[in-house]
């Protein structure tokens, strides 16, 4: 499990870092040669990035191999039975972490047939763009949207299912509305949401 915690500190401390840079480039302070910044599709880009970087790393190098080896199991309620956070938890847990630090920005999964509610779109915004990436899987919806008085621009980004891991959790789960999921399926969104104000 300490494998785990270092990849989630490995992987706090990435997104802390991209948004650390990303605000000192986005607020240069008084002087004014400087940049105005760096364009939020671009920041997104950056962490979708490393999002899928470490993702696929957890998914195919840890996951994967560790079950195939018969040492430990990636399961739901993996606190409970000391095991593996699924690959879709692992993400999401990271998330709140980065949600955590106060930086701003945040990330999710989010899909039109979740498991459990609080992963399904928030918005017409989240919706229309997973309708969207179902129709054409191979782009990126963004946009402006707007909480309170603040504005953010959003990153739709497909999520695929890139492991037997990922499908086999899906359609075997009693809660899931869709059952039949295939390797390398579009099965929702990563959102990715920073401040632009």
């Amino acid at each position: 499990m300490d494998r785990v915690r270092v990849t989630y500190i490995s992987a706090g401390l990435a997104f802390l870092i991209v948004a650390l840079w990303w605000t000192a480039a986005a607020y240069p302070g008084k002087d004014d040669s400087k940049p105005a910044g760096i364009a939020p599709e671009k920041v997104a880009g950056f962490v979708h990035a490393v999002l899928q970087a470490h993702r696929t790393i957890y998914t195919k190098h840890i996951v994967d191999r560790l079950q195939e080896k018969g040492i430990v199991m990636a399961v739901e309620h993996w606190e409970q039975e000391n095991a593996l956070p699924l690959p879709a938890q692992f993400l999401q847990h990271s998330g709140r972490l980065v949600a955590e630090s106060g930086q701003g920005i945040r990330y999710r999964l989010i899909g039109l047939s979740p498991i459990y509610q609080r992963n399904a779109p928030a918005t017409d915004f989240e919706r229309r763009a997973l309708e969207s990436l179902n129709r054409a899987p191979e782009g990126t919806i963004t946009g402006i949207v707007s909480s309170g008085r603040k504005q953010y621009f959003q990153a739709i980004y497909p999520d695929r299912a890139v492991s037997s891991a990922c499908i086999n959790c899906h359609n075997s789960h009693p809660l899931s509305p869709k059952r039949d999921f295939k390797l390398n399926d579009v099965m929702g969104g990563i959102a990715i949401t920073i401040p632009i104000d």
